[in-house]
């Protein structure tokens, strides 16, 4: 395939590359890459042939949230040979972080460094990833919407309802696949532990989204957006019983952010290089439930109304519709 921009002067200009965000990942370049440490990635050709892994290496992944499942995410991505790195995290290194942050130190917290730098230096030193850009922004930034949209791919591993309904619009206005991770444990602080689950959701432009899958509702947005933008006003509204709160700190444990970012990465490598026996139209929505041994695939929802006619939109003013 070959894709041409038409200027206003009438020029031709030949795209570097058309992809597609479908079920299966497609990209059609018009210039060849290369990986960039080849013995390193030797493994990896054996397993997914040279094709595969030179597509990877001119990938451009955005992760956004680099704590539990990011710092996985982040970790995986580079060794599997992933060409260009967007990290995006506005919060610095804290104790608690220690115990899930891939690659993290003491000497982090001590000196509070962002979590962005933390894992771009550790990606960088093993040589393995062309680019890395550490961003520690907001995901609101419109310089953050903006390098994303540069993205082909993007990791979604945010626990904020806002955040992760502004990641569905970046994916709907400019037509690039994501993933979206979650992971909930409820224990009651001594030991006893009820749920143990998580879920990978790839959402593609133009098919159903985290809001018409039910994973939130409108309310929940504008609690979440509430206590980002006027924390006052949110707390005012929760002791009048306005809304419902959220927990600051929730359970964590490295052991099941990392089996979450690993079935993400997995699904993401059956789409770019498919080799499941079922379509990877039915592998839309996955859950794991380790109470009770499950990994599910969930029926997919009707394409989502509110975002469909937003589909391939681009910039627009104000940009993604929304005022953040």
């Amino acid at each position: 395939m070959i894709g041409r921009f038409i200027t206003s002067d009438l020029q031709m200009i030949r795209t570097d590359r058309i992809s597609v965000a479908g079920d299966n990942l497609l990209f059609f370049d018009q210039i060849a890459s290369e990986t960039k440490n080849v013995q390193a990635h030797a493994s990896m050709s054996q397993a997914f042939g040279d094709k595969t892994l030179s597509l990877l290496s001119s990938l451009s992944f955005g992760v956004i949230g680099c704590s539990g499942t990011g710092s996985w995410i982040i970790e995986q991505l580079s060794r599997l040979g992933a060409g260009r790195l967007v990290l995006v995290d506005p919060d610095v290194m804290e104790g608690r972080n220690l115990n899930r942050i891939i690659n993290s130190r003491l000497q982090d917290v001590r000196s509070a460094r962002p979590k962005v730098d933390v894992l771009a230096d550790a990606i960088r030193a093993t040589g393995l990833v062309h680019e890395v850009i550490a961003l520690q922004e907001s995901t609101f930034s419109p310089v953050v919407v903006r390098e994303l949209a540069a993205c082909d791919i993007l990791f979604g591993c945010m626990d904020t309802y806002d955040g992760r309904d502004l990641l569905n619009r970046i994916s709907t206005f400019y037509c690039i696949p994501l993933f979206d991770l979650g992971v909930h444990l409820r224990a009651d602080g001594s030991g006893n532990v009820s749920t143990v689950c998580g879920s990978v959701h790839y959402l593609i432009p133009g098919g159903s989204s985290l809001l018409s899958r039910g994973v939130y509702a409108p309310t929940d947005v504008r609690e979440s957006a509430l206590r980002r933008t006027n924390p006052e006003q949110f707390e005012s509204e929760r002791k009048e019983g306005y809304v419902k709160g959220v927990q600051v700190h929730r359970p964590a444990v490295v052991s099941i952010n990392g089996l979450c970012a690993t079935l993400a990465i997995n699904n993401f490598l059956a789409r770019l290089h498919p080799f499941r026996l079922d379509p990877n139209s039915e592998i839309r929505w996955q859950t794991f439930d380790l109470v009770n041994g499950a990994l599910s695939n969930n029926p997919d929802t009707a394409p989502c109304s509110v975002l469909a006619k937003f589909v391939g939109r681009g910039d627009m003013n104000p940009l993604l519709n929304s005022l953040f």
